[in-house]
């Protein structure tokens, strides 16, 4: 966690915020790109985070994504989020129709990642997890009707 990661985390609990989420998504790719991979919004707040490129389940073009992740001992926990909106992200549906073969940038590493989506007791110890490192997760499920979908990504070959 940096300085500014308790900014972040009330910044992260405005209400109105996901009506913005695509324009503080270009701004994070616009900065990742003109940093060389090597700063992002996240990195600002001191949060762990990623990019998550999956190839679109209907075109098959790949799409890339900045996400807050966790890591969890040799794993990482992404959840579909999107700021406690009532839409599921797009990368939920094309995650799940890849069956889990993905690729991340994690740091400056391309990663080839095999992605579980969790349900049930193992969902739930994972979202207390997420939950130490971005508290404002418990308030995107007050938010929304919908469950929001947790993913572990572990580190391997496809």
């Amino acid at each position: 966690m940096g300085l500014l990661t308790p900014v972040a985390v009330r910044m992260g609990a405005i209400p109105w915020l996901p009506r913005f989420l695509p324009q503080i998504v270009r701004l994070d790719k616009t900065l990742h790109r003109v940093s060389r991979g090597r700063l992002t919004l996240l990195d600002l707040a001191g949060l762990p985070n990623l990019y998550l490129t999956v190839p679109g389940r209907r075109s098959g073009i790949e799409r890339t994504t900045p996400l807050l992740c966790v890591p969890d001992g040799d794993t990482i926990l992404i959840a579909g989020s999107y700021f406690g909106g009532p839409r599921m992200p797009e990368w939920v549906g094309n995650l799940r129709a890849a069956d889990g073969a993905v690729t991340i940038e994690y740091g400056r590493a391309r990663i080839p990642v095999t992605a579980t989506e969790l349900t049930g007791e193992e969902r739930a110890d994972a979202w207390r997890t997420m939950l130490a490192t971005w508290p404002n997760y418990a308030k995107y499920e007050e938010r929304t009707d919908r469950t929001i979908p947790v993913f572990r990504l572990q580190p391997g070959d496809h």
